[in-house]
């Protein structure tokens, strides 16, 4: 059964998706990032190249050649074949379609009221599947 957390009142999605995703290399795991706007995508990539000068996370998108090589995957297509299923982090206010393939799924979600409010209908949907998803309020960076 996969594993869900909820991470909310996020002030800065990127700069926090980073912070986790260096988390998450640092115990070895292998990711994949879903939002399906691909222009939040692209911001992320930047991100991941600038928001630590000690800090090296190698990422490719979904349709790059070392993407089976590559631990941190980013990608909109939640049906993609992705080439590990440790960790999906979703960015998206939908839920990915096909999130049971993975171990565990962290659910980002901003401090925008719309973002709380799909937050809370993903959340129930969860539960209404019979998983038990966990919530953890964001710490201020």
């Amino acid at each position: 059964m996969t594993r869900i957390d909820f991470h909310s009142k996020v002030a800065d999605k990127l700069a926090y998706t980073c912070r986790l995703i260096r988390k998450a290399r640092a115990a070895n795991c292998k990711v994949i990032v879903f939002d399906n706007d691909v222009s939040e995508l692209n911001k992320l990539n930047e991100a991941l190249w600038t928001f630590s000068q000690s800090d090296f996370l190698p990422h490719v998108m979904l349709n790059d050649p070392l993407s089976a090589q590559t631990p941190v995957i980013l990608s909109n297509d939640d049906t993609a074949a992705f080439p590990h299923h440790e960790l999906l982090i979703n960015l998206s206010a939908n839920i990915p379609k096909d999130f049971r393939r993975f171990t565990r799924m962290i659910e980002i979600v901003s401090d925008e009221a719309q973002a709380t409010l799909a937050g809370r209908e993903r959340y129930r949907s969860y539960q209404q599947q019979g998983l038990a998803p966990s919530h953890i309020v964001a710490k201020a960076s």
